[in-house]
């Protein structure tokens, strides 16, 4: 009975390989993919480079986590998939006698088979690909260090405990549904998911338009999610689960009812007249998006949260150098004089260097004269708290803007963190208070600039520099007393000398010639960024692969079934006259509809939600977030294409 069994087996695998090779190939991609990202962790130089970082080495393991997490939910989707598609083969079994417990046992062996191979093969890629990947990350975070190719048995026992899980997980599923189904059910299975509409009532137009409207109001509310006074509470984790929940839910119904909604009225335009195209495109759309719908929005979602989360990283990553020249607009600054043998030290070394003096005093400024709010607009704002702002002499600001004009009783408004500018902008032509320890002074805002050239933790809270004509500036000055009262910013004239002036300036610091130890260099701002934002980029990109295998994996099995269950109609079809390319225009609209509908919605989802809030990642949002379109725009046409290709198979073996 064994050898019979195993005979049975590979027979088996051998008649399913058509629906079996996608998924294998998918499953040692996915375990490619999971055992090069843990053996990284253990990779020696990205591990050196990555030691001072412990909330590096925490991300890894958390997104290791996530990888496994969307492993097992692929697999267990696409085996249940699988599972149906055999559902016939599993009844006829049955009719000819094998009990529950030899079909399980017969599904058992296949899998064991198809996992050892795929894990097999899976973990010699991903040990292969892993230096690759390590160089990447590495380069990433522009570390010259050289990386080999390094196995670590940790790695390899970890991933074998967790893909051994999954295997235990599947049979598991498949025990169940086995265990459940009934002869019967079993031959109806495959029909089940693609129940049809049998009348489009006023039921389905009311939920079609109620989920673009869910849609609309996700989409408009997500507009004013950060702003004062315009959100719809002033709580902005509520705001955004009603933003979250309405966009999910609206996208669900998108799928379930407007679709149809829309495709029924295109429909009845024709008024009866139905080109081939017209049904297998639009009608079989609608037909099919009650089986459709959940898996659907499924993507839809998965796809909107794996191209926002790239793209706020890749955000991040893009904007490292502006990021750093808004917290250091000069590549070293001092106060107050202090460290100034920096400068003959520079000299001695025969570095060349550029420098620009300030002058600082302060004022207090009232929020609500600042930013021109009320109670009713306030928000969480206390429009009754006074702000300190740094005030620098118009003969000081001209260092670096020339062309700087004031009157008496005018002021220019600069330096303003973009952050703060984001939620409260600010207004020019207009009267603001502001007021020493013995004197208030009304101004007049000519104008608000965005230069920057203090060192960020001068500024209190993000507070704007206050720009005043020199006899004020000198006024002020006589009773204000801040604690940092003059800066001067150096800049290198070469940047091959920007490696010495750091020692230097570093070994004044440990010295304590420099007071504060927040007065970082511009290079170290920009390190620090680079060293985060790459490592947040490269276990984002690991995780936008694996959504993207995962969403276009699922698409792509699903088109498969459907394209064997109309393989009948293809026929009949074939059969009155009807040529393959003209079936095949048809099939190619459903194509771009099933591909590119969810991956529409998807970008859009992700568009407003980073539009949302992508000035507290960056300062430059547009070619992030066209780079990442871009690519999961060609993945997405890879998996329609396959897609189309198997469809025209199914065509041509119609006749």
């Amino acid at each position: 009975m064994d050898m019979t069994l195993t005979n049975l087996v590979f027979k088996s695998m051998k008649k399913n390989i058509k629906h079996y090779y996608l998924y294998f190939f998918a499953l040692i991609f996915s375990v490619t993919l999971c055992f090069s990202f843990v053996t990284i962790q253990y990779n020696p130089s990205v591990v050196k480079a990555l030691a001072a970082s412990g909330s590096a080495t925490a991300a890894f393991e958390s997104i290791t986590y996530v990888l496994y997490f969307i492993l097992i939910f692929f697999i267990l989707y696409a085996n249940q998939l699988f599972m149906k598609r055999r559902s016939k083969e599993i009844g006829l079994y049955q009719l000819i006698g094998m009990t529950k417990g030899l079909i399980f046992r017969l599904l058992l062996i296949e899998n064991v088979v198809l996992f050892t191979l795929a894990v097999g093969i899976g973990m010699v890629l991903g040990f292969l690909t892993s230096r690759f990947f390590a160089m990447i990350l590495m380069k990433l975070i522009k570390n010259d260090a050289i990386v080999s190719l390094s196995f670590s048995m940790t790695a390899f026992s970890k991933s074998l405990i967790i893909f051994a899980l999954l295997l235990v997980v599947v049979m598991l599923q498949i025990f169940i549904m086995i265990r459940k189904a009934s002869l019967l059910s079993l031959f109806n299975a495959a029909k089940k998911a693609d129940e049809r509409i049998k009348k489009f009532s006023i039921f389905h137009m009311v939920m079609g338009i109620i989920g673009i409207g869910l849609i609309a109001y996700g989409y408009y509310d997500s507009t004013r999610l950060f702003s004062v006074g315009g959100a719809t509470t002033n709580n902005i984790l509520i705001n955004m689960l009603l933003i979250l929940g309405s966009t999910i839910i609206g996208s669900y119904l998108f799928f379930r009812y407007s679709v149809a909604l829309i495709m029924n009225l295109i429909r009845k335009s024709k008024k009866g007249y139905l080109k081939i195209t017209d049904v297998l495109g639009v009608t079989t759309i609608m037909h099919r998006m009650k089986g459709n719908a959940s898996s659907l929005t499924l993507i839809t979602v998965l796809t909107g949260l794996a191209v926002g989360i790239m793209t706020l990283s890749y955000i991040s990553y893009y904007s490292s150098e502006s990021d750093a020249r808004q917290l250091s607009p000069f590549d070293y600054i001092l106060f107050d004089n202090k460290g100034i043998e920096f400068f003959d030290q520079l000299v001695a070394e025969g570095i060349e260097y550029e420098k620009t003096t300030f002058q600082i005093s302060a004022v207090n400024v009232k929020m609500a004269d600042l930013f021109n709010l009320d109670e009713k607009n306030a928000g969480y704002i206390n429009i009754n708290q006074e702000a300190v702002s740094s005030v620098v002499s118009l003969s000081d600001y001209k260092k670096i803007n020339p062309n700087a004009q004031l009157e008496e009783g005018e002021t220019i408004i600069t330096s303003y963190a973009n952050v703060l500018s984001e939620l409260l902008p600010l207004e020019s032509k207009k009267k603001i208070q502001v007021k020493t320890s013995e004197k208030n002074y009304s101004l007049f805002i000519k104008e608000v600039r965005e230069d920057e050239f203090f060192l960020s933790v001068l500024a209190s809270a993000g507070s704007p520099v206050l720009i005043v004509t020199d006899e004020l500036f000198d006024e002020i000055q006589k009773v204000q007393k801040p604690e940092i009262t003059s800066q001067i910013g150096i800049n290198l004239v070469n940047e091959k000398d920007r490696e010495r002036a750091e020692t230097l300036f570093k070994n004044l610091r440990e010295r304590k010639a420099i007071e504060y130890d927040y007065q970082k260099t511009y290079k170290e701002y920009y390190d620090e960024n680079i060293a985060l934002n790459g490592m947040t980029i490269f276990v984002t990109g690991f995780l936008g692969l694996a959504f993207l295998l995962t969403t276009g994996s699922i698409l792509y099995f699903k088109q498969m079934g459907e394209a064997e269950d109309e393989r009948e109609s293809y026929t009949i079809l074939r059969k009155i006259g009807f040529s393959n390319g003209e079936i095949m225009r048809g099939i190619y609209v459903k194509q771009l509809f099933n591909f590119g509908m969810p991956l529409v919605i998807g970008i859009l989802h992700s568009y407003f939600a980073v539009k949302s809030g992508w000035w507290l990642f960056g300062s430059e949002m547009a070619t992030p977030m066209i780079i990442i379109i871009a690519i999961y725009v060609a993945m997405y046409t890879v998996f329609g294409i396959l897609s189309g290709m198997y469809y025209k198979k199914v065509v041509k073996e119609a006749l």
